[in-house]
């Protein structure tokens, strides 16, 4: 299995209204954002906190728990 990239596999979990309600923060489509972010964003998504109408599915924590672990790859 491939590492997962940003641009392919991470960028598109995050949904236009996501987007939208984090933009006061930074930007989940930007991958400097989300880069600088990273462990803050996974530990929420992890306790299932985000997005707040419901959570990640267990396979798409993993995928971007593995995206970190491989070095963020844009």
């Amino acid at each position: 299995m491939a590492d997962p990239t940003f641009e392919g596999d991470i960028r598109p979990l995050f949904r236009e209204k996501d987007r939208g309600s984090m933009l006061r923060l930074f930007d989940l489509w930007s991958y400097a954002d989300v880069r600088d972010h990273a462990s803050a964003i996974l530990e929420v998504l992890a306790a299932g906190k985000m997005p707040c109408d419901g959570p990640w599915h267990s396979d798409d924590v993993d995928r971007f728990r593995r995206w970190i672990a491989a070095g963020m790859v844009e």
